[in-house]
């Protein structure tokens, strides 16, 4: 009579439950880095692209919101008759925090929307929602002195995105509700947040006292970053009424 031999046991061991653990832990780590890029990407979607769309929408329905009429050009050959050398170009008063007072174009960027300017640079409740705005305190379009005003280069609209393509003699058209102003871009430079002489009323010699009507247009530099300011600095080469219709600088005739 035989006898079965006994069972073999084998030499390979069971997981330990301290692998078991590792590897658990392993997977959460891989689950929730996916899920952190899957959230990061829905971030900057929403940063860099969706705040545009909602951006040039508001500030487009702004804009509309006015309700300034512009009078189509005279049907004349002649030249555009100017306002007298010595007269004095009609300025509006400093509005309140958020009221939108002017409008900028820029014939540079072609393919760009008016934007609206209001009074304040609020984050929260001017640049994030109505586009440009005016540094409170510095003039008003027109004004003896620097219109200081600043803008998103990117999300919300961005409304000086493209800043860098200004170069020097390029028109900035400003509207009010009743007057055309026409600047000049007369220089850039990169400055730092912390120089606010930019914004003064002569920018080169904040102590001195204004005689040009100047404009200044703030974003930040480089693309995506706060680090720097990006500046450009104008003069007013000329005023018209609105009822003239759109200076030649939008029509194409200079």
């Amino acid at each position: 009579m035989t006898t079965d031999a006994p069972p073999r046991h084998s030499r390979g061991h069971a997981p330990s439950s301290a692998s078991s653990l590792a590897f658990s832990a392993v997977g959460v780590l891989g689950e929730l880095l996916i899920t952190a890029g899957v959230v990061l990407l829905a971030f900057l979607a929403w940063q860099l692209w969706w705040t545009d769309v909602q951006g040039n929408r508001a500030q487009a329905a702004v804009v509309e919101d006015l309700g300034w009429d512009t009078p189509a050009p005279a049907a004349t050959t002649a030249a555009p008759q100017e306002p007298a050398a010595d007269t004095e170009p009609p300025v509006i008063a400093e509005p309140a925090l958020a009221t939108t007072f002017a409008t900028l174009q820029v014939p540079r960027w072609a393919g760009e929307p008016e934007r609206p300017i209001s009074q304040g640079i609020e984050k929260a409740t001017v640049l994030d929602v109505l586009g440009i705005g005016h540094y409170p305190g510095t003039a008003m379009p027109g004004g003896v002195g620097n219109f200081a005003v600043a803008g998103h280069r990117a999300t919300y609209g961005k409304p000086f995105n493209r800043i860098q393509e200004l170069q020097i003699g390029d028109a900035l058209v400003v509207r009010t509700q009743d007057t055309w102003f026409v600047y000049r871009v007369t220089s850039t430079e990169v400055v730092t947040p912390q120089d606010v002489r930019v914004i003064a009323p002569v920018p080169d010699d904040p102590t001195a006292t204004p005689t040009e009507r100047m404009i200044t247009l703030t974003t930040c530099h480089p693309m995506f970053s706060a680090r720097e300011r990006y500046v450009v600095h104008g003069v007013l080469d000329h005023w018209q009424p609105v009822s003239d219709g759109p200076p030649a600088e939008l029509t194409g005739g200079a």
